[in-house]
């Protein structure tokens, strides 16, 4: 029996009325800045920046969905996909974490693995 055929498209991201995560280590605005960092914005109103540079020079991103993100123009593509910070490649950042230490020091400064 051949698969069922799918002819549906997920549209999620195109609901209208916008989805409105509520959970407040959603992130609801992202900003690229220079030296591989980030601001982001919860939806509880939590600011703060998010520290990539010493993350994407480690040589354990090498390979990984996150070296394409050591080039400039590509780290400038981020964007926030219902309430997480994502990059077009699919590369993304988890919020709960970022907002936990955002609260704690104002700034989450991402480590190599």
């Amino acid at each position: 029996m051949p698969p069922p055929e799918t002819s549906q498209i997920d549209r999620t991201a195109e609901v209208e009325p916008a989805v409105r995560p509520a959970a407040p280590w959603r992130v609801t605005a992202v900003e690229g800045l220079p030296g591989s960092r980030l601001r982001v914005t919860f939806v509880d109103g939590t600011t703060g920046e998010v520290e990539m540079d010493a993350f994407l020079a480690a040589s354990t991103v090498t390979g990984t969905v996150f070296e394409a993100l050591r080039d400039p123009d590509q780290f400038a593509r981020v964007q926030v996909a219902l309430g997480a910070v994502q990059w077009p490649n699919g590369a993304d950042l988890a919020p709960d974490a970022m907002c936990d230490a955002i609260r704690r020091d104002g700034r989450w400064v991402l480590q190599a693995p």
